[in-house]
């Protein structure tokens, strides 16, 4: 698969595999794979205390025979106030099982369907003489956007601290790229290099 860049001179293009780029849209996988991703973000909050984890209550409160009460082992007893509860709450685990294979092919779906959608722009790089974010938007404005996922090789300082103050534009390394992010912006920026990596962690066999 071939992919025209946008802001290169002369006009040129990137060579993809068909493999990660060039793969049938799989609604139901895309939906567990997000689904799941998102219910790995949730923390389990609730949490009570059990008769063994209450502090206290280690000495028999009463003689067992002989006071006329009932007889009681602990003070911190289900049945006593500031005891500990008999079922105890734990907190929840929301994490749900999506596999390598699953979480790669439904990654290589989006993707796909981004292009097919005419929604991903590869560019041959985007380069910031300094932090300023004023650049930045002169930079998307050449490709007529406004708002998009800038999509990197790796880390780059500038080009970060030029996005942050930016409503609606984020900065992203292609190892930390996630399907909730794909979903989240109308339009991807990619450069030549963060492709290349991505094809190579997608599946693909591009070199």
């Amino acid at each position: 698969m071939k992919l025209q860049l946008r802001n290169a001179a002369p006009a040129s293009e990137i060579q993809l595999s068909d493999a990660a780029f060039g793969r049938a849209y799989n609604e139901a996988l895309v939906h567990q794979v997000v689904t799941a991703y998102r219910a790995a973000g949730r923390a389990g909050t609730k949490a009570q205390k059990s008769r063994a984890q209450v502090r206290g209550g280690g000495k028999k409160p009463w003689s067992q025979k002989g006071t006329g009460q009932a007889r009681a082992g602990s003070s911190r007893s289900p049945i006593w106030v500031g005891g500990g509860r008999a079922f105890a709450a734990r907190p929840r685990d929301f994490s749900q099982k999506v596999n390598r294979k699953m979480y790669r092919a439904a990654m290589q779906s989006m993707v796909s369907e981004l292009i097919r959608q005419d929604r991903l722009v590869a560019i041959e790089s985007l380069d910031l003489e300094a932090p300023k974010t004023k650049l930045l938007i002169g930079k998307l404005a050449e490709l007529g956007l406004t708002r998009a996922l800038i999509l990197v090789e790796a880390f780059e300082e500038k080009l970060f601290l030029a996005a942050r103050n930016v409503p609606y534009v984020d900065v992203m390394p292609v190892a930390s790229l996630d399907p909730l992010s794909l979903l989240k912006h109308d339009k991807v920026v990619a450069t030549v290099g963060a492709l290349k990596l991505l094809d190579q962690r997608l599946g693909g066999t591009h070199e």
